[in-house]
Formats: C-alpha cells, sequence, structure tokens
C-alpha cells in the first residue's frame, strides 16, 4: 500500500519554519548519525557496518540499536576535551550492564540516581569508588547500600538526606565523601521540565536563599562527612555555554562566602550536564573544544578574582555520549492522509511503537528526525507525522518530517539520536512490551536489553 492523493498538498502553514522542503530525501545529514553511517549500493541504511533490514530482521522493531564505537568515541572525545576534568557519564540516560562496562573502559567515572542504577552498574564492573549518588529523595536502604558497596561520591540535596547519611555511617561505621548540590538561579534555554536550576523545583538548595551555604557548613562540621565541594546542574540539551558561566560564577562566589564563614576552601566544583545534540537540522551544538575552552576561561577568571585555587573540576554528561550513538527503528503499518481546513492534508504514518518507548515528544514536545531506511527512493517529499499505536492524541513520535510520498507499509522508519532518554524512560502503557537494546559493532549485533514479552508482564500480574 503506497500513499495516495497527498502529493500536491499545500504545506504553507502546518510545517514549523525550521524545517524544508529536502532536496534529496536519501541523502543524510551526518551531524545527526553515528559517525560512519551510510547508505550501501542497494540503498538501505547501514549503521556500525549493519544493514538496518537486517538489523530488523534478526531484532524485530521497535528496537534501539547502539553504535559500540561511536558510543566509545565520545566517552573518548569529553576526555580529550576536559583534560584534567572528572568526567561522569549520567547513567539515567542510557545504562545496562554492558554500556556501564564501556564507560568503565574508556576511563570514564558513572553518576547514579536509584538502587536500581546502582547494581546494574556495579554488575557491569564499574568500580564502586568511580560512581556518584545523586538524587534527590534517597532512601535509607539505597544509602545504607551505597555505603557499603564503597561508593565514591554522595551528592548531597536536602538537610534530611544530610540526617540520614549520617545516621547510616553512625550505625555502620562509614565516612563518606560528599559534594551539595545547589540551585543556582540559571534560566537555562530548554524546556521548563529538563531545567534544573531556577528557584522553584524539587534539586538542590538554593543560592539566594541561604540554604546552600547553611548545608555546606553543616556538612563542613559533620564527623561523618568529608566536604569536598559543590555540585550544580542548570538543565538538559543546552547549546549556549552563557548559562553554564553565569552557575560558575555563582557556585565559585559561593565557594568564598564558605571559605569566609569557616576558613576552609572547597576542593572540588562538579557543574553537572546538560551538554545538547544534534536531533533535527535546526540544532547546531557547539563543539567541545569551545564548551571547555569557555568553562576554563571564566572559572580561571572568578578563582583570580575571588583569591581561589583553582578546584578539581567534573562534568556529568549523559545524552551528549550515548545519544548520537543510538537509532531507533519502527515498521510502517498503516498510512492515513488527514484533510485539514483550506485544502491542507497532513499524511499521518502509524509505527508498531510511539510513546511507551519515546515518551519525550509527548512530555516536552522534543523534536526527532526520520528517514526511509529500508530503500532508497525517487518519490516527491511528502510532509509526515509519524505517531504511535497507543491510545492517546498526544501519541506523536516526530511532529513534522518529509519522507518519501511511496512510503508503504513494512517499511522501516530510521530515528537517528535516540540513544538517550527513550529506552531509559519507556513504559509498558496500554500493556506493550519493552523493545530491546541492541549494540552494534563492525556489523554484529549483540542484544544488550532484550525485547520484554507478553509472558513477562503476565508474570508481574500476580491478582486473582
Amino acid at each position: 500500500m503506497h500513499i495516495a492523493g497527498s502529493i500536491h498538498a499545500d504545506y504553507s502553514g502546518i510545517q514549523p519554519q525550521w524545517l524544508h522542503r529536502p532536496a534529496d530525501l536519501n541523502a543524510l545529514d551526518l551531524k545527526l548519525w553515528p559517525a560512519g553511517t551510510y547508505r550501501d549500493d542497494a540503498g538501505g541504511l547501514v549503521v556500525a557496518g549493519a544493514r538496518a533490514a537486517d538489523l530488523v530482521a534478526e531484532h524485530g522493531s521497535p528496537a534501539y540499536f547502539i553504535d559500540e564505537a561511536d558510543f566509545r568515541s565520545h566517552c573518548v572525545a569529553f576526555k580529550e576535551a576536559f583534560p584534567g576534568w572528572k568526567v561522569y557519564y549520567a547513567g539515567k540516560s542510557l545504562l545496562t550492564r554492558a554500556i556501564a562496562r564501556w564507560v568503565a573502559e574508556e576511563g570514564l567515572n558513572l553518576d547514579v540516581t536509584t538502587m536500581g542504577e546502582m547494581r546494574i552498574a556495579l554488575a557491569g564492573g564499574m568500580p564502586a569508588e568511580r560512581l556518584a549518588f545523586h538524587g534527590n529523595n534517597k532512601s535509607e536502604e539505597e544509602i545504607a547500600f551505597a555505603l557499603e558497596q564503597g561508593v565514591g561520591q554522595f551528592i548531597v540535596d536536602s538537610f534530611q538526606e544530610i540526617e540520614r547519611i549520617e545516621a547510616a555511617c553512625r550505625e555502620g561505621g562509614h565516612r563518606v565523601q560528599a559534594l551539595v548540590r545547589v540551585t543556582t538561579g540559571v534560566e537555562a534555554h530548554t524546556h521548563e521540565y529538563i531545567a534544573t536550576a531556577h528557584e522553584d523545583q524539587k534539586f538542590g538548595l538554593s543560592i539566594q536563599g541561604g540554604q546552600a551555604l547553611a548545608a555546606l557548613v553543616r556538612c563542613e562540621h559533620s564527623p561523618f562527612i568529608d566536604l569536598r565541594g559543590i555540585h550544580s546542574h542548570i538543565g538538559s540539551q543546552i547549546f549556549e555555554t552563557m548559562g553554564f558561566e553565569v552557575a560558575i560564577r555563582r557556585t565559585l562566589k559561593l565557594a568564598h562566602q564558605f571559605r569566609t564563614a569557616t576558613g576552609v576552601e572547597l576542593p572540588a566544583l562538579d557543574l553537572g550536564g546538560g551538554f545538547g545534540i544534534a536531533y533535527t537540522e535546526a540544532d547546531s551544538p557547539k563543539p567541545l573544544d569551545e564548551i571547555a575552552a569557555a568553562f576554563e576561561e571564566m572559572v580561571d577568571h572568578e578563582c583570580r578574582a575571588l583569591g581561589l585555587a583553582r578546584p578539581e573540576l567534573a562534568i556529568e554528561p549523559g545524552r551528549a555520549i550515548c545519544g548520537p550513538a543510538g537509532v531507533a527503528m519502527y515498521t510502517v503499518g498503516t498510512i492515513k492522509p488527514v484533510e485539514l481546513e483550506g485544502g491542507k492534508v497532513r499524511t499521518y504514518v502509524s509505527v508498531d511503537g510511539g510513546m511507551s518507548d519515546n515518551i519525550r515528544p509527548a512530555l516536552y514536545a522534543a523534536e526527532y528526525s526520520a528517514v526511509l531506511a529500508n530503500r532508497t527512493s525517487d518519490a516527491e517529499p511528502l510532509l509526515c507525522r509519524v505517531v504511535g499505536k497507543h491510545c492517546e492524541g498526544g501519541d506523536i513520535l516526530i511532529r513534522d518530517v518529509f519522507l518519501p510520498s511511496d512510503l508503504a507499509v513494512g517499511d522501516i522508519i530510521a530515528v537517528p539520536g535516540s540513544g538517550a532518554y527513550a529506552r531509559s524512560m519507556a513504559s509498558n502503557y496500554n500493556q506493550v512490551p519493552r523493545p530491546p537494546v541492541v549494540g552494534v559493532l563492525d556489523g554484529t549485533s549483540t542484544v544488550l536489553l532484550r525485547r520484554e514479552t507478553l509472558d513477562d508482564l503476565m508474570r508481574l500480574d500476580v491478582g486473582q
């Protein structure tokens, strides 16, 4: 079945200004794809040496494919762009035992936020001393487990957490290194759901309100806490350095206030993550060396102005490492042209996944790109809306994308930039099993997370 009756539709007024009608639908915007992605002589998309059609034939769809070499290359790129810094991979973006192993082998550290993430990281071979434990509501059980395992660093998020840490250390005879997470009041240029440094949100302790300084002093006086410094995270999917520079200024000013109050100079500053990646042609992330140079200049400038020694610095990239390495693949199931007012037509392309395997578009209007992956086409470009199979009008994977007008049921659509915050935020909405994560290296694929089955879901349903 091919699309019919919509090739000559008027798209004016129903497509975003940044989306341009492509001259060649078969061309790949290489900034969106894992390095080395290309089309073979038969027109099929090739990722990490494997044809998309072959990957889907072997592993089914929907599925997430991670280019292992590309993932590792991003780890190396951060180490080289930020020499002397501690680089923590943000496990929440995507974490499996194999990925924890890749991160460990490339010499990065890893940050975790839950018992589950800690256990997977440790099972994957990440040494406990290279873990940083985040979270705004760490339970007593999680704190005790982290202490028993020898987790290297806690990111303290509240006064109640300080009390829980002290109680667990007292009971178990532990002492822990910690940073205090602060809110800097920075309004990062990103969606409000992923901006995390403004005052009215759940993370951290306010610099402006005085809680941050009070928490630092409280930790400094604790016999169970070795206070290392300050942690700041301003948000996610950020392209400009301005917000980071403001955060650097305010956190170092706080460090100066702490030294004035206590006579102690804090040795560490963690600036968090949030580095944006290209999801569409409109996205233009800054090169890592440019970001690093801006950070270095601001840190050195502020330290000189405040008379502080340069602290040990850290960052926490997640999306910027795993996002570009991941490609999601779906199979087209239904194609439906819908007439709109004024003679305009929107073509809905329904695939076999949706908001249960990628909630980001529905949650905060995240934009993605897509291409026809199993073949090339000389047909005219057709503006499409790629949607899922779930019982929600907001189940939209890609709001606007040009695909060939001869798109057919059974074709494979590939979505780049899908490694981060897609499978890791997946659900079983409508009782749909979650898709697999498959590592691909030199043409060979290896299942990292197997596909869930209906039997898996039925085993959880124990009621009668």
